[in-house]
């Protein structure tokens, strides 16, 4: 860890210039996927992720996106490089996967391309990208369905496989990929912006390499990943020290388990107690499992250092496999994305009471993706596909935030309601916070929302499955839970249904989807609220006189005065 440099490299002003390169990189391959993709999860939602690794995969730079798509982008490589023999990776080649087994993704939707980046004959880097894909094929419209029972019905599988071959395309590959899917112009626009993206930072990584020289932009590489590892260390030495573990449920009552050991040197997070893998989609792979791990390792340890793999050296993760966060093929994984946020909510409750960085109430907890497509006159289909965001838990010293995407999302965005009515053929009924009582504390639960899309051809459908739409967000030191995750179908003749989990329901003219994110749990005594707060609650709309009487005991003279 601690090797010198050769002499003709030990100018730190240059080694530090290469590695801040290597954000600037991975920033502008984000701008270029985000500038040509063709589906609005992707431009306007930013559902994906870019990362260069080093030469051997290590993950080296990751741009903005989502973590769970990033720290997935490292494995991936490392699996390419192990199938592949050195003589068999020839500079132009593009890999293609979205196995989650193998190639570093989470569910089939997410498709990653991958590209050494070679100088002087030798491979110096890796460039890769993974983004949402809107539709690859199985057996429901948007390759994702609640009751997926194994892998194969969620969609094409494409294996570790040379889509370019020394910077000439396999068309055939790239047409049956098309051939698979219900939004063929779709995924080959995503594809070619993905394509872009690498080729981008490529060129860059090759023109640092001829300005430093090779041998210099590899030893900033691994100083980069040294520098973090050295950083998390110091963090680590300074956290609590010992056992500390939370239990909770899932919304059909399976129990759910973490132990957490801390340690001067390591932090080893053990999911081992925890129930078979599911007999549908809500399953993780060990690698989706341990980006979560690697996501709450980093908040509590350095959130404000580099994010590479040096700074997730001193992280442990134990898991049985065959279990719900260790699945083994052929398992369904379309809705993974919900299983791994309660493994982040697990570590949070966990270590709330004890951390400093960490003494945060429960969130709505669920990525509370929403699939909604139509049948179109022309017998096409138009689709899309959204994460919502809800209420975070109230902190120590202040409220939850409104409206956040859940802790696997990162820098996404919501699509921009004229977005979504003009692109994607529905109208946005209603927007706005969600105004049910929850989450009352000395400092109050964020606010989830209440969103409303009204179906505006004559056949349509709508697949969702949400997670907390049961078991509410948990409080913290004496603050209350907030609210659950819900999905109702509004017909056009006013009757309601309610859904936990919609699997291509249809949908006519004019019905409407409602769907309510929670709100977040509170921290500590509600009767220990400031009443000017209490008050500026009243006036702002989140909670209610009733709600200021009855569950923060606000005096009814103070109420009606609206004054202290």
């Amino acid at each position: 860890m601690n090797r010198a440099p050769p002499p003709e490299i030990r100018d730190p002003v240059t080694i530090e210039v290469i590695q801040q390169s290597l954000g600037a990189i991975t920033d502008e391959m984000f701008a270029v996927t985000r500038k040509t993709a063709m589906s609005s999860v992707i431009y306007e939602v930013l559902d994906f992720g870019v990362a260069v690794t080093d030469k051997d995969g290590a993950l080296a730079s990751a741009g903005a996106g989502i973590p769970s798509f990033i720290g997935m982008l490292d494995p991936g490589v490392r699996a390419i490089i192990k199938i592949f023999q050195s003589p068999e990776i020839r500079e132009g080649d593009i890999f293609i996967s979205n196995d989650p087994y193998t190639g570093g993704v989470s569910h089939t939707n997410d498709v990653a391309v991958s590209m050494p980046v070679f100088y002087g004959g030798e491979i110096a880097a890796w460039t890769a990208n993974k983004g949402h894909w809107m539709d690859i094929g199985g057996m429901r419209p948007g390759s994702t369905s609640p009751d997926a029972t194994e892998l194969f019905q969620e969609g094409l599988l494409l294996p570790e496989v040379k889509i370019v071959d020394a910077g000439n395309l396999n068309d055939a590959l790239l047409k049956t990929m098309m051939a698979n899917s219900r939004l063929p112009g779709q995924l080959r626009g995503d594809f070619w912006a993905a394509i872009a993206s690498l080729r981008m930072g490529t060129k860059r990584i090759q023109h640092i390499c001829q300005k430093y020289g090779r041998d210099t932009f590899l030893f900033a590489v691994q100083d980069y990943l040294n520098t973090a590892e050295r950083r998390v260390r110091r963090s680590l030495a300074q956290l609590p020290k010992g056992e500390f573990e939370a239990t909770d449920r899932l919304d059909d009552g399976r129990g759910l388990h973490v132990k957490i050991t801390v340690t001067d040197t390591e932090f080893v997070v053990d999911l081992s107690k925890n129930p078979e893998q599911d007999k549908g989609p809500l399953n993780s792979t060990y690698d989706a499992t341990m980006v979560s791990v690697q996501a709450m390792f980093k908040s509590l340890t350095d959130p404000d250092g580099p994010a590479n793999a040096g700074a997730f050296r001193p992280l442990k993760l134990v898991t049985e496999p065959g279990t719900l966060f260790h699945s083994v093929k052929p398992a369904a994984t379309g809705l993974y994305y919900e299983n791994k946020l309660r493994v982040s909510d697990l570590i949070l409750k966990a270590v709330a009471p004890y951390f400093e960085q960490g003494r945060a109430a429960g969130h709505f907890c669920s990525v509370c993706a929403t699939l909604v497509g139509q049948n179109n006159d022309d017998g096409s289909i138009s689709s899309f596909i959204e994460p919502e965001v809800g209420g975070w838990g109230a902190r120590a010293d202040s409220d939850g935030e409104n409206a956040q995407f859940s802790t696997s999302h990162g820098d996404t965005y919501t699509c921009p309601v004229e977005i979504n009515e003009v692109r994607n053929g529905i109208r946005v009924d209603r927007l706005a916070l969600n105004d049910e009582p929850g989450g009352a504390g000395q400092f109050r639960g964020g606010k989830g929302i209440e969103l409303r899309y009204r179906i505006l051809e004559n056949r349509g459908w709508v697949t969702a499955a949400y997670t907390r739409s049961r078991v509410k967000p948990w409080g913290l030191n004496g603050g209350s839970s907030g609210t659950v995750n819900r999905l109702s179908v509004i017909r056009s003749n006013g009757s309601v249904e309610t859904y936990q989990s919609a699997s291509s329901v249809s949908l006519a003219k004019d019905d409407v989807i409602q769907i309510r994110t929670g709100n977040g749990a509170g921290y500590g005594d509600p009767a220990k609220r400031d009443p000017e707060s209490i008050l500026r609650d009243i006036r702002d709309g989140y909670i209610s006189k009733r709600e200021a009487h009855e569950v923060y005991h606000l005096d009814t003279a103070l109420i009606r005065g609206g004054q202290t």
